[in-house]
This record gives C-alpha cells, sequence and structure tokens, in this order.
C-alpha cells in the first residue's frame, strides 16, 4: 500500500530494468551537464538527501554523485516529463564541474564539418587527480 510520502514514485514510468532517465541541468545557467539513470532506491535517496544519487548500469549499484571527486550536486528541485518517464534534476554543481573527464558538463563535443567531433570545452582538473 502506498503511502501519501512514496506516491509520487508510483506515478514514475520506470522502465523493464526499473530505471527511469535523468537530466542534470544547472538550475541557475539551465545548462545540461549530465544524464544518467536512477532506480527507485537512487530517486527516494536523492529527494532525501538533497543530493544526487544515481544507478550505474555498469558497476550495477548505487553512485552518490562526488562519493569519489568531491563533486557532489545539490538537487533544488526535482521534476519529470509530461509522460513521468523522464526526470529534472534542477542543480548546483559543487566543484563546477560534472564530467569523469574533468570538464564542467558531460556534453562537451561538437561536431566539426570535417565530419569529427571535436572537444570544445577544457579540461577543468586532470581525472588522476580526481580519481584515486
Amino acid at each position: 500500500m502506498s503511502t501519501p510520502s512514496n506516491r509520487w514514485l508510483n506515478d514514475i514510468q520506470w522502465d523493464e530494468q526499473g530505471l527511469v532517465p535523468v537530466i542534470a541541468q544547472d538550475a541557475n545557467t539551465g545548462e545540461v551537464l549530465m544524464f544518467a539513470w536512477m532506480n527507485r532506491e537512487a530517486l527516494t535517496l536523492t529527494a532525501e538527501k538533497g543530493e544526487a544519487v544515481y544507478w550505474s548500469r555498469s558497476r550495477r549499484k548505487l553512485w552518490h554523485k562526488g562519493e569519489e571527486s568531491g563533486h557532489f550536486q545539490k538537487v533544488l528541485d526535482i521534476r519529470v516529463d509530461c509522460d513521468k518517464d523522464v526526470v529534472l534534476l534542477k542543480i548546483e554543481q559543487v566543484g563546477g564541474m560534472a564530467c569523469h573527464t574533468g570538464r564542467r558538463s558531460c556534453f562537451y563535443f561538437r561536431h566539426t564539418a570535417e565530419g569529427e567531433w571535436e572537444a570544445a570545452d577544457p579540461v577543468i582538473k586532470d581525472p588522476k587527480e580526481i580519481y584515486k
């Protein structure tokens, strides 16, 4: 039976693996910083902690963003799209970078006229200095 405190989770359209796609967006600038996945537990923890917790599909475990790097995401607002199958987090990115490559955003590539991907944004910090 659903309680009033968790009923909103039942409205999410979870996929066949029990996941929902999540977009992390800078609350001040509107810049999209990253895309990830959440399961029910990750979304519950995100709402409770006020910090982003994702589900790592490759590691098959919960991943508290910033637990290794210190680059936490303070969640200011949680939204869902009209079909309730995509979650949008309005966040404050602690440490200025969201990407494991040491860049502000995971969306740092741009397509060039020569048909190749070119890095458009600089590395803020060498990942070897971030992850031990």
